[in-house]
């Protein structure tokens, strides 16, 4: 039995570019904003991808909003990748800092707190699923 001469091809398509904050995120000076952006402030700062600037152990250090945050980047935060989180969302000329401070987890939950209010947003508690408003037991 001859081998099949027949050769399957598969379709590909073209690599995209990585993108990072540092192509995407112009930086912001910090008395562009009030202590929370308007909703309408915060569409637009989640869109161009700025940076915010939050208070990290008495240290100012520029952020991208938790809303801008990719997947990957999130990912890698919950995969304990925190280099490579902390490389996407912190300022390059920050990111020095941010590793000489090595912050503990309630340090960083508030800075991150801190840039998600000053970017407007609220990153709130998720209260799970909702009881069934129906009893039950039949009667």
């Amino acid at each position: 039995m001859a081998a099949n001469s027949r050769t399957t091809t598969r379709k590909t398509t073209a690599a995209r570019p990585a993108r990072t904050p540092r192509e995407l995120a112009p930086a912001v000076r910090e008395d562009d904003f009030d202590d929370e952006a308007t909703p309408a402030e915060a569409q637009e700062i989640e869109a161009e991808g700025h940076y915010v600037t939050a208070v990290l152990a008495d240290e100012e250090i520029r952020i991208v909003p938790p809303g801008a945050w990719r997947q990957s980047w999130q990912t890698a935060l919950s995969n304990a990748n925190f280099q490579f989180f902390a490389e996407q969302v912190v300022h390059p000329d920050d990111l020095d800092l941010y590793f000489e401070i090595d912050p503990t987890n309630d340090e960083f939950e508030a800075f991150v707190a801190e840039a998600a209010r000053r970017g407007g947003e609220s990153l709130g508690k998720s209260r799970g699923p909702a009881g069934s408003s129906r009893r039950t037991r039949r009667r």
